[in-house]
This record gives structure tokens, sequence and C-alpha cells, in this order.
């Protein structure tokens, strides 16, 4: 680190550079103080000799930090000094958390989400998380709408954090009843109704997935909200109240997320009951949900075909005349930019519905890749890009835990040689690709498993 930052890092503390040479000069002012009021000082020098010992404890005290500077351990000196100072930090935040003043609640829920979603916190979170859990549990229950969206959110953060280990797991189970009630509550705020539903899908996904009990009550209850969008028995679609198309493309993100856990004797039931209503929301008047319609209609057709190469969509010639008018829709009355956004995704969803053609993406972190080559794998990448935002590819790199769900390994540890020899990108698609269908292959088996349960 450069030397005047560090100087500047040290500056007014106890035992710095600068508060010693203060500390001189304090003395040296008050022995010629003393000396003026006949008062005899502990040392018979000059101003001018103790001036110039001020300078040369200065001048000798700054040669000795400009080779520690220098020296090859500096660095790890200051990532040290970082990490200590970030988790200082992080633990006053956690303070915070039951602070009385809501609005210094809401400053460390906020200092939290940030520090989630960009840093890899395992060791630090795994001694504190009964503590920051039991905050979260408060913040739910007594706090605002706001406080309550913002707690939400930072749980799904901590479970990541955790890595869907026994303690995330634990952690679920004693939020779990909560989230489900503000979901459930019609008079709780939007916002918070909403980053509940996120919540909850996320931390069944990675912490309970296993548990099919868990599963089928998480999934049930997202079911509940979304469905109240379903067409009535006329086939009209009701008239959505405000702010509930918002919630609704919540819970049914967070439903499909959880479809591409589940077994393969449940996925056929859920196949039947949904697909032709969500057809139906596909005429929705707002552009976002339509989009997450769409969305999960092309996910559960790929589900579909994947436990039966002879699935076939009920009323599929309907649903892609409706897909290609989506597609290419020009309406006026819509904003430009939801017009653009809409064509874009239904193209893709229509393609696939044909074609089974699938535009494949590419995310790149550090020297590797991952790549985007399924509605299911996509739904998995966007829900953890969504709630961990920019820091996603940093998790990506560090995180075990989307490491292993997209089969990338442990983290790499590389030197300067390594960085120097890049693979090739056809090298890193078979790669992935062998990866992903591995760890498919393995999922399948405890689907398996589950289906005893389902």
């Amino acid at each position: 680190m450069p030397r005047s930052k560090k100087g500047k890092r040290g500056s007014g503390k106890p035992g710095s550079l600068r508060q010693e040479v203060l500390q001189l000069q304090l003395s040296a002012k008050a022995s010629v103080k003393g000396a003026k009021n006949g008062v005899k000082a502990e040392s018979g020098a000059s101003d001018d000799e103790l001036t110039s010992d001020i300078l040369s404890h200065y001048s000798s005290a700054s040669e000795t930090t400009s080779v520690l500077d220098d020296g090859p351990g500096s660095e790890q000196v200051d990532e040290q000094t970082a990490q200590e100072e970030t988790e200082d930090k992080l633990k006053q935040c956690i303070d915070n958390l039951m602070d009385k003043s809501a609005k210094t609640r809401l400053a460390a829920l906020e200092s939290l989400r940030q520090a989630f979603s960009s840093r890899v916190l395992y060791d630090f979170l795994t001694e504190r998380r009964l503590t920051v859990s039991d905050c979260l549990e408060r913040s739910l229950k007594k706090g605002s709408g706001e406080e309550q969206a913002a707690a939400a959110t930072v749980f799904a953060l901590l479970c990541i954090q955790l890595e869907g280990r026994d303690e995330a797991e634990e952690g679920f189970k004693m939020l779990r009843p909560i989230l489900t009630t503000i979901l459930s509550d019609s008079t709780a705020s939007i916002a918070a109704r909403q980053s509940c539903a996120r919540a909850l899908g996320m931390c069944c996904y990675v912490s309970a997935a296993d548990d099919g009990e868990d599963l089928i009550k998480s999934m049930a209850l997202l079911e509940s909200v979304f469905m109240s969008s379903y067409p009535n028995r006329e086939g009209t679609l009701p008239t959505p109240k405000p702010g509930s198309p918002v919630l609704h493309s919540a819970a049914l993100q967070a439903w499909s997320l959880l479809v591409t856990v589940c077994p393969a004797s449940r996925l056929r039931v859920l196949l039947g009951i949904h697909l032709p209503k969500l057809q139906v929301c596909l005429q929705s008047n707002d552009v976002n949900y339509r989009i997450a319609v769409g969305e999960t209609i092309a996910l559960l057709v790929e589900l579909g075909r994947e436990i039966d190469e002879e699935f076939e969509v009920e009323d599929g010639e309907g649903l892609c005349e409706c897909l290609k008018s989506l597609a290419t829709d020009g309406n006026k009355h819509r904003a430009k930019n939801d017009r653009r956004k809409q064509r874009s995704i239904f193209r893709e969803v229509l393609h696939y519905i044909e074609n089974e053609d699938f535009t494949e993406e590419k995310i790149r972190f550090g020297v590797e890749s991952v790549y985007i080559d399924g509605w299911l794998r996509r739904r998995i990448y966007y829900a953890f890009k969504e709630i961990l935002e920019s820091g996603v590819r940093h998790h990506l790199q560090f995180n075990p835990l989307l490491r292993d769900i997209f089969g990338l390994g442990a983290p790499l540890i590389l030197d300067a040689a390594v960085k120097g020899n890049k693979i090739s990108r056809f090298e890193k698609h078979l790669f992935n690709s062998a990866a992903f269908k591995a760890r498919t292959k393995q999922r399948n088996k405890v689907r398996d498993k589950r289906a005893d349960v389902m």
C-alpha cells in the first residue's frame, strides 16, 4: 500500500507515529512553560535541543516506517489490517441491529447486505450466526415494512454465506414461520411480502431442498400467492390490485426456482396444473409479470422434456401464436423499453418451444466462465444474481456453494504463471457441460429418494 495511505490510516490513533510526535511536542512545551514559571524541568535541554530531538525522532521513525513499507511482508500486513478493519465494522453493524432507532437498524441492514453480497464471510459468520439470526427475527417481527424487506434479503444472503450447510438449515427452520406469516399477510407491505417470497425460495433451495416436507410447504405457499392472478372459471383474468403484479412475479420466480429441484413424480402433477393457467396469464397487462410467466413456461417445458422425451404442451399451437404476438408486439401505449425487453424474451421462449433452440449466455469471472445453456440453469443463475446483485461473480469465484451448484469444483488458487495459460473456450464449454450433467444426474437420484415423501 502507498506510504501516504498507510500513514493516514494510522493518524491520530494511540501508538501511531503521529501520536508519538504530538506527545513529544506537548512534553517539550510543558518543559519550556515550567522553566518560564521557575519550575525546573525534568530535562535541562534548551528549546532548540528539544526541537532537534523531536525532528531526529520523527526522521528515524519515518526511516523505519519506510523500511517496513518496502518489506516483502507489507502486503500481507496490509491485507490483515484491512480484514481486521472490515470485521470490526461488521461487528458494529451487528450491534446496531439491536439499536432502538429504526434508522440505525436500517443503515446496519444495508451495510450487511452490501458486505454479504460482495465478500465470502463463512468463518466470520459461523461464530455469529445465532446472534445475526436473532436480530433478523426481531426486525421481521417488529420492524416496519421497509425493515422487514431488508431483513428478509439479509437472511437470504446469510444462508448463501453459510453455504447451505447445517447452520443455514437451522436458521431457515427458525425463520421460515415468520417469512411465511408475512408473505401470507395481505395487510403487510408489498415490498416486505415480495422480499419474503424471494428469501423463502432462495433459502429453501440452498438449505432445505433435500427435505421433501419443507420443499412442498414452501412451494404450496408461493403457489397460493401467484395463483390469485390465474383466470377464473370463465377464463378471464382478475383485475389486479395495486402492487400485486410485482408480488406475483416474485412468488412465481421463487416457485420456479424450487421446481428445478422437484422430484419427477411431483413435477408431472405440477405441469398438468400450471401450464394451461400460465398460458392465459400471458395476456396480463403488466409487462414484468408477462415476462416472468413466459420464462416459467419455457422452464416447465424444458423440465417436461427431460422427464419425458415425448412431452407435448397442451394446445401448443395456441401457445405459439400467443408467443408470436408478444414477440412482435408494437403497441404504442406500452413503453419503448418494455416493448423491446418483451420482444427479446418472447423470441427466445418461442424459439425454444418450437425448435428447442436456446441462446447460450457466457458469464465470465476471473479466468473462469459459466455457460448458461438452458432455462433451468438460467433460472438458478438469475435467482442468485437477483439476491447477490453485482457480487454474483465474486461468489462464483470463491463461494463453494455456488461453485458446487454450477459444477465448478473447488475455488481456484492461481499464480501469475497459471493465469497466463488460459483454457480455450471450447474446452471450458466441454468441462462445464460435463460437470453440470454429472450434477444433474446426482440430483435426480436425490429426487427419486424424495418421491415417497411427496
